[in-house]
């Protein structure tokens, strides 16, 4: 269908019909010639000089260093590592063992290469993952997508002849969540045609599907409402343990999941629907959003607490609390060896690590080593079937990544160092504080040199509960810290620094208290002397474009240069588009007259004005994004050329929510990007 202007139309309260709905046509040809026009004016502003071309250079170099860390993910006896470089920018699936790991050139075994298997089919081939049959992992369902786009095509692949299954498990390009139950059976949840998706266009029902019987006939076994965001269905094949699960989201932060037994029976896990659960052998672990009276006994928000999986089916209420949040921590995740549970935690945003063990008298602790005093550590993989292996990397704004490799009770070792990209030389990097307007003290990273006269750029997110850690990032230091730059990450609610709470004080109607976070902290900065408005710089993708709009909009005084990537810009129709519908329990629902009463305050398609000063800003997004759609980014930037204003504009025709396929076009987009902000702000 296409959409444009005159022919269809949306009204909302207080507002004026939309004169660029043909924006949201994707592929429309009105569409994508108003894209290329304005592709090739930033194009032609933007990458004729030096800088340009010497910040991509180096960012690419970064991007396809040979002594970048390989991150593997052990699979039974080899690890297995996913690689994108020059040679391969389409990137390989490989594997190798952990003796070869441990060598400065290992040895890989490439299983599949993507460069080779676009070329010979013609497709745009973009790699997404790799679902392995256990306890063999001898198959493999293998997800690519065209172009990087959300939904993928599912092909079966044999490891041991490196070819695709001939009549093998095959799904066509869809948004699909598809697992293993045995070598001839598994669980998926797709497009099975009219009714079977949601409003936000993810699986509505999922099937147990038989080897070499036609997808039609797959046998339902669970189905949700349209208007929940997705349910799904999955089998834990853990030997003696064996068991099939499944659920429903109606929300993106409640579900319902049921244990499904032999007999096709389901069985409710009576958690609170916002909870979530962890099952691994014996245990079920919930770890909670909000409060929880169990017994007498009130469970914090944000705690997590273990019972045995059997006893509390049967009724039993048994909760053990293995984490209590209070005000300065919280629980960023969790990872199961064979016999251990390692805690990853945060206090005032720096990992904390702990190690729980259960025995005759219970659960015991004891501190797990390798987290950096200011930084962050991630388990990024263990082998809970076979041994209380773990793989931690750590790594800090000028500290480049290290893989350690542990087993529980035993020594760290090192397995790879990563490359340092940039001289840190003379670089510090401090946390700090602002109080935002209701008196609430927000924090804040600064990285810095003893000089902060050059140009400051503020990163954030603020939304779903997701943390902002301390990382390395060579491209970060190429591209902006040896230009004299200052880097700020601002921890405002709406994430998850803090746990559940953090998250919900801005919650939909709470919104702007997000934004109002930020804002203190751009002042702060002021104040501290590290900068001033008009060479302080902002930048946030998705979620974090939705905040680079809003401060666009709400606060243009505080900026002199904002960089809106992959962003909701117009909040009366997100959840028309795409993804959005799964969104509204983090914003609201604009059909609602009482939640687009709050909206329309902030939206920033809504909030942008002819007669009003605007710091330049700059919008990236991509046409190939079916998560967020393009549509807002091109009609927030059309309104404001309307306006009188000249916003920059890029749109990348391939990349998915990432914005680029493959390392060339991420050293472009990067590039790009950073010589606004210097073009902008200027160097130091």
């Amino acid at each position: 269908m296409c959409l444009s202007a005159g022919r269809l139309a949306v009204m909302t309260e207080d507002s004026t019909a939309d004169p660029y709905l043909w924006l949201e046509d994707v592929t429309g040809d009105e569409a994508l010639d108003w894209v290329r026009a304005r592709n090739a004016e930033t194009v032609a502003e933007l990458t004729g000089g030096e800088r340009f071309e010497q910040t991509r250079a180096k960012l690419l170099e970064v991007l396809d260093a040979d002594d970048r860390i390989p991150y593997p993910r052990r699979r039974g006896e080899y690890l297995y590592n996913f690689w994108q470089d020059a040679a391969h920018p389409r990137g390989v699936w490989r594997r190798t063992t952990l003796a070869e790991y441990r060598s400065a050139s290992p040895d890989w075994d490439v299983l599949l290469d993507v460069d080779a298997l676009a070329e010979r089919e013609g497709e745009n081939w973009v790699w997404n993952s790799a679902t392995m049959l256990r306890p063999d992992y001898h198959l493999a369902l293998v997800e690519l997508s065209r172009g990087g786009a959300d939904a993928t095509v599912v092909r079966e692949f044999d490891v041991r002849t490196r070819e695709f299954v001939t009549d093998g498990f095959t799904l066509p390009e869809a948004k699909t969540r598809v697992g293993w139950i045995d070598a001839d059976t598994v669980y998926v949840g797709t497009d099975f045609g009219d009714g079977s998706l949601t409003s936000s266009g993810y699986a509505r029902v999922a099937k147990r599907w038989r080897r070499g019987t036609p997808l039609a006939e797959a046998e339902m076994v669970f189905e949700g409402k349209p208007e929940d965001v997705a349910v799904y269905a999955y089998h834990d094949s853990t030997p003696g343990f064996e068991r099939d699960f499944v659920g429903r989201f109606p929300d993106f932060f409640t579900s319902e999941e049921y244990l499904r037994t032999a007999g096709g029976d389901l069985v409710r896990i009576e958690v609170p629907d916002d909870a979530s659960t962890d099952i691994h052998r014996e245990w079920l672990l919930v770890t909670l959003r909000s409060d929880w009276t169990v017994d007498g006994t009130t469970h914090r928000a944000g705690s997590l607490l273990a019972t045995r999986f059997d006893d509390f089916m049967a009724g039993g209420r048994d909760l053990t609390p293995l984490f209590v949040p209070d005000e300065h921590t919280s629980l960023s995740g969790q990872a199961w060896t064979r016999n251990h549970l390692i805690l990853v935690e945060l206090s005032d945003v720096k990992t904390r690590l702990e190690v729980l063990t259960h025995g005759p008298d219970g659960w015991a602790r004891a501190p797990l080593s390798g987290a950096p005093e200011v930084g962050s550590a991630n388990v990024i993989d263990t082998d809970p079937d076979n041994s209380d292996e773990y793989l931690l990397n750590v790594s800090g704004y000028l500290q480049p990544a290290t893989l350690l490799r542990g087993e529980v009770g035993g020594e760290l070792e090192t397995l790879k160092q990563a490359p340092a990209f940039f001289d840190a030389e003379g670089l510090t990097v401090e946390q700090h504080f602002a109080t935002s307007d209701d008196g609430t003290r927000v924090p804040y990273f600064v990285v810095a040199g003893p000089d902060t006269s050059g140009p400051t750029l503020l990163y954030g997110y603020g939304g779903f509960e997701v943390s902002l850690t301390p990382g390395y990032s060579g491209g970060l230091g190429r591209g902006w810290l040896t230009h004299g730059g200052t880097y700020v990450v601002a921890n405002i609610r709406g994430g998850g620094e803090y746990g559940p709470e953090w998250h919900r004080a801005a919650l939909r109607e709470n919104r702007p208290r997000a934004y109002e976070d930020f804002a203190a902290v751009a002042r702060d900065l002021v104040a501290r002397g590290i900068t001033t408005p008009a060479r302080l710089g902002m930048q946030g993708g998705s979620n974090g474009g939705l905040l680079a709009g809003v401060m666009l909009t709400r606060y243009p005084e505080l900026f002199g240069a904002v960089v809106s990537q992959v962003p909701l810009l117009d909040l009366s129709r997100y959840h028309l588009l795409l993804a959005g519908a799964s969104w509204m329990a983090e914003w609201g629902d604009p059909d609602d007259p009482a939640d687009w009463a709050y909206l329309k305050t902030y939206s920033p398609y809504h909030n942008v004005h002819s007669g009003t000063k605007y710091p330049p800003v700059f919008f990236v997004t991509s046409t190939r994004d079916d998560r967020v759609h393009p549509g807002h980014a091109r009609k927030m930037a059309a309104r404001m050329i309307e306006q009188g204003h000249r916003p920059h504009y890029y749109e990348n025709i391939e990349g998915g929510h990432g914005a680029a396929a493959d390392n060339s076009q991420r050293a472009f987009m990067s590039a790009i990007v950073y010589e606004f902000l210097l073009s902008t702000l200027g160097e130091a």
